[in-house]
């Protein structure tokens, strides 16, 4: 690799870093995608590639990137993130002025398979948090309190879980309304339902560790900022015990919050705000699950269902 190639990688993981506030995982595929599409370049090119190549390069070739990347059995999802990497390191070079290629814009991203969230019922989201307060599992008081409040974070305010351990202590809920900064910096407030804070209230009298109002709210048993991984592993605990699915984790509490608005009359502009979805398209994948419910339905109790 040449040297201005490897200064240029390394300003523009600096400015995904420090400008754009990438999270580290994002910040490791991104720059995990980068570097196979270099590794890529060379035999595709017959030469080791310059940064000067990568403005000579055309749609065929970052499409040839892309095929070699699905043949290595990358799903869509995971080919869609790849070029978003590409396309972040050939636009950083274009707003500093020192490489342009205009095809890299014109490659089409791989079409995604259309999913929808699963859900957990309301009884099974009741389960799961009335389980993590009275399951003797982790052994200490404190834990399941603490397990409880985080759950009931997701369930009763939609929560991303990243969101959730987040917070700091000077960020818990003091009134009705819960001020959260999600993806992209977007802030967003979310009402607090009483028995939310009721949980937070139980985990912060009982947790043995000093809060700091720039600390974090959740701790983990070390007394450092508690883990995703930890709530993860929790839940699938709590779900085997319950025989609950395995579409039953702690981002399901999430969907099942969007879910259980909609069913209940919310409207969708309300739940795309309270979700911090920056486009309304990401919101109304939960009107297509309340259709594709209502086909089941239809499908198992009309008497006309089976062409009879």
């Amino acid at each position: 690799m040449t040297d201005i190639l490897s200064d240029r990688l390394k300003i523009w993981k600096n400015w995904l870093t420090h400008e754009k506030k990438v999270s580290p995982h994002t910040l490791n595929a991104y720059d995990r995608d980068v570097s196979d599409f270099l590794d890529f370049l060379g035999p595709h090119l017959g030469k080791a590639p310059t940064f000067q190549d990568l403005e000579t390069l055309r749609a065929a070739d970052f499409r040839a990137f892309l095929a070699s990347r699905q043949r290595d059995g990358l799903s869509a999802t995971s080919l869609n993130r790849v070029l978003s990497s590409v396309r972040s390191f050939f636009r950083k070079q274009e707003k500093d002025g020192v490489l342009h290629n205009p095809y890299i814009k014109i490659v089409r991203s791989p079409k995604k398979p259309k999913t929808l969230p699963r859900p957990v019922s309301p009884k099974a989201a009741k389960l799961l948090l009335n389980s993590s307060r009275h399951s003797p599992g982790t052994g200490q008081r404190w834990l399941q309190d603490r397990d409880t409040a985080v759950l009931s974070l997701l369930y009763g305010c939609g929560l991303r879980i990243n969101e959730a351990l987040s917070l700091n202590y000077q960020d818990r809920p003091h009134g009705e309304v819960l001020r959260i900064l999600g993806k992209g910096n977007k802030e967003r407030l979310v009402p607090v339902l009483p028995a939310v804070r009721e949980a937070i209230e139980a985990y912060i009298n009982e947790c043995p560790f000093r809060f700091r109002e720039d600390g974090p709210l959740f701790f983990g048993k070390q007394g450092k900022r508690l883990n995703a991984r930890t709530i993860q592993h929790r839940v699938q605990e709590l779900r085997r015990r319950l025989g609950l699915p395995e579409t039953a984790t702690p981002h399901a509490l999430r969907h099942s919050f969007a879910t259980h608005l909609l069913k209940n009359g919310g409207d969708l502009r309300t739940i795309q705000e309270l979700l911090g979805h920056a486009s309304l398209s990401s919101t109304q994948v939960y009107t297509d699950l309340e259709i594709d419910t209502l086909l089941k339905v239809y499908e198992n109790a009309h008497p006309k269902s089976s062409g009879t």
